[in-house]
């Protein structure tokens, strides 16, 4: 049996990486990107900043900043626009991994056109649209090292995970000092999403050597380090050890898959405007309880990496152990519940159901461990409340 690995051609980490740019787009044969972000990255200054450093290098580019958190197809229309009206041989995508999911999916459909539904899973993404090149500004989803994006058809509420190597940015910039002024919450979020990027690329059905070495090396560093940024936020060790660990958690799961935690978590993002990172982390625990039956070992092996079991402890303890981290990490990074979150309780029962037929067609929830019938993701849903 074999394995594809996939990777961005060109990484380049550490304080100041991103200021690499220019060179980056000489190596790609590229002198005109447009760059993806948000408003917040303009009103930080780190557009301006970008802007700069290419101006120097003498190369002209433009600035798409309407990107929107949670992505949908409508939001990302107006970038399409841009990139078919425009000459841009190349996309800057700098930002959290909402801006880097709107860069992969403007790009691919700035080249071949079509709607977002088109280029839904189980399609495999392989056209290469505008070569990307992703800044990273968060250290969560690891979208910078992965064949995946996440994109809302707002007609339906439903969270379209587009899968394919035209997704793959070719270069990723990791600069960790771009992660020192994210805020308590989004650090606690994000961080979270990469502990459950790494766990549930480790437990996953397709799991492989080579994910399992990413997988594991990204919850030695998260585990230490995410409470340390959260209460630290200017701690350059910690971030600089959660932007890597979350580049290692992405590069697992993009080589192996996730699994139930991200396909439920998908549903309740898209109904009820919860974030990415917060509705895993709601899930976490949870989901973890189901399934460490079917991999308890695994499980027990993560829980070693993360540094709250010992060699020493059997299998059933290390477990124990990694439920009550799970649970106290949710608890001080204060995740609320489905409840505490504000989400009406009718409204959540209600359309249980539909997430979970939603979560199922995903395809996430059968790379599970524990694989679950609709009637037990809806059982779930029902717990997390």
């Amino acid at each position: 049996m074999t394995n594809r690995i996939v990777l961005p051609r060109i990484m380049q980490t550490g304080a100041g990486a991103s200021k690499e740019i220019p060179q980056i787009l000489a190596s790609l044969g590229c002198n005109r990107p447009l760059i993806i972000t948000d408003k917040m990255m303009v009103e930080l200054g780190y557009v301006r900043q970008l802007e700069e450093v290419l101006g120097a290098a003498h190369i002209q580019s433009d600035v798409f900043a309407d990107t929107v958190p949670e992505p949908t197809a409508a939001s990302i229309t107006a970038g399409v626009e841009k990139v078919r009206a425009g000459d841009f041989d190349s996309i800057i995508a700098l930002g959290g991994g909402s801006p880097i999911d709107s860069a992969k999916a403007i790009g691919i459909l700035g080249k071949f056109g079509g709607e977002m539904r088109d280029y839904k899973f189980p399609r495999d993404v392989c056209e290469e649209g505008l070569p990307l090149i992703a800044i990273p500004t968060t250290a969560g989803t690891g979208s910078e090292a992965t064949r995946f994006t996440i994109i809302t058809d707002e007609t339906c509420d439903e969270k379209m995970l587009c899968v394919g190597l035209g997704f793959m940015p070719v270069a990723a910039l990791i600069d960790y000092e771009l992660t020192m002024s994210v805020p308590p919450r989004v650090t606690a979020d994000t961080g979270i999403d990469a502990l459950t990027h790494a766990i549930e690329a480790y437990v996953s059905q397709k799991a492989n050597p080579y994910s399992d070495s990413q997988a594991l090396a990204a919850m030695k560093m998260i585990a230490p380090n995410l409470r340390t940024a959260y209460h630290e936020p200017q701690n350059k060790a910690a971030r600089e050890a959660m932007m890597l660990g979350s580049t290692l958690a992405g590069i697992a799961f993009s080589n192996a898959s996730v699994a139930l935690v991200h396909g439920m978590s998908r549903p309740i993002g898209a109904a009820f405007h919860v974030p990415h990172g917060l509705s895993n982390a709601m899930l976490l625990p949870t989901v973890t309880e189901f399934s460490i039956p079917a991999a308890a070992e695994r499980y027990a092996d993560c829980a070693r990496a993360m540094g709250v079991a010992s060699e020493a402890d059997s299998t059933e303890v290390a477990n124990d152990k990694l439920l009550t981290e799970l649970n106290a990490l949710n608890s001080e990074l204060q995740v609320p519940t489905p409840e505490g979150f504000g989400i009406e309780r009718e409204t959540f029962f209600s359309l249980m159901p539909t997430m979970a037929e939603q979560a199922r067609v995903s395809g996430s929830p059968n790379n599970n461990p524990r694989v679950p019938t609709v009637d037990e993701m809806v059982e779930l849903y029902a717990k997390l409340w």
